[in-house]
């Protein structure tokens, strides 16, 4: 480039270089006259759920060759601690069942504290080496986050010999009256005042009176009654409450609805069932 100048506008990519005269020049010729430019380097990069590298040759900004490599270890670890300091744990993923583990843990932490571990982000983050070092490795040698899942590293941070004890403080579900087992929807890991919830119809927790609490009676569970069809009719964590007044209201709604379903006058006494009433007289 023999003359440049600057503009007012946004040539040149927005930066308003004007170039009014210039030769062209081989690439020996440049690499000789800027040799204190020329760097050659592995570049690896945490890509689309995995480490991607390549070797570069470069004239400062410009790139003359690149070609695909396998980084080393030490570069591909460099390469994933850069992904999850930038991004988080999300460039990895929570499986659902990662995501279920996490919650319930998440909840004996905010009832109990210690020995139970602390799995908000920044508290994963600062114990990475701790319970996903196995997982990081893999990651850095080339493996594919669709190869991991983080229920079985979080696992690791069970405390013992407390963990014996963790599906009793936390149960994936809960049995209901009429014998099903309902899964239990625990809130988000980052929900400080979350309740549990199980989502059921009413019918089936006919003659309930005590509310189930989860963390050795530390939790009452946040229950949605539903109707026949999944649709919600009341929230409660005090069953006893509600077969003694709303379920009333309820009843006189909803037994016109759903003639198929029992609305019986008494709910303490009845059969609590997910059947219609058809099947249960037939049963």
């Amino acid at each position: 480039i023999a003359d440049v100048a600057r503009s007012k506008g946004r040539d040149a990519a927005g930066t308003g270089a004007v170039v009014r005269a210039a030769a062209p020049i081989g690439q020996g010729a440049a690499e000789f006259a800027a040799s204190h430019l020329l760097v050659e380097e592995i570049d690896a990069r945490f890509v689309d759920g995995r480490v991607v590298a390549r070797r570069e040759r470069r004239l400062g900004a410009i790139v003359l060759a690149s070609t695909p490599v396998r980084p080393s270890p030490a570069e591909g670890s460099l390469a994933v601690a850069r992904a999850v300091a930038a991004d988080g744990l999300g460039v990895i993923g929570w499986s659902p069942a990662a995501d279920a583990l996490r919650r319930r843990l998440a909840l004996v932490h905010r009832e109990w504290g210690a020995p139970w571990p602390d799995v908000s982000e920044p508290a994963l983050l600062a114990r990475l080496e701790e319970w996903l070092a196995p997982e990081l490795a893999a990651l850095a040698g080339g493996a594919s986050v669709r190869s991991v899942d983080l229920a079985e590293p979080l696992r690791r941070l069970l405390p013992w010999p407390a963990a014996a004890r963790f599906d009793e403080l936390v149960p994936e579900r809960l049995e209901v009256p009429s014998g099903s087992k309902v899964r239990i929807d625990y809130p988000d890991a980052t929900d400080d005042g979350g309740r549990p919830v199980v989502a059921v119809k009413l019918q089936e927790c006919f003659g309930w009176a005590e509310t189930p609490r989860l963390v050795d009676g530390r939790v009452p569970v946040l229950f949605h009654l539903l109707s026949p069809a999944g649709r919600p009719l009341a929230v409660t964590d005090d069953l006893a409450s509600f077969w003694s007044g709303p379920y009333a209201q309820v009843r006189a709604e909803m037994r016109g609805r759903y003639p198929k379903h029992p609305w019986p006058e008494d709910p303490w006494t009845a059969v609590a069932t997910a059947r219609t009433k058809r099947r249960l007289e037939g049963a």
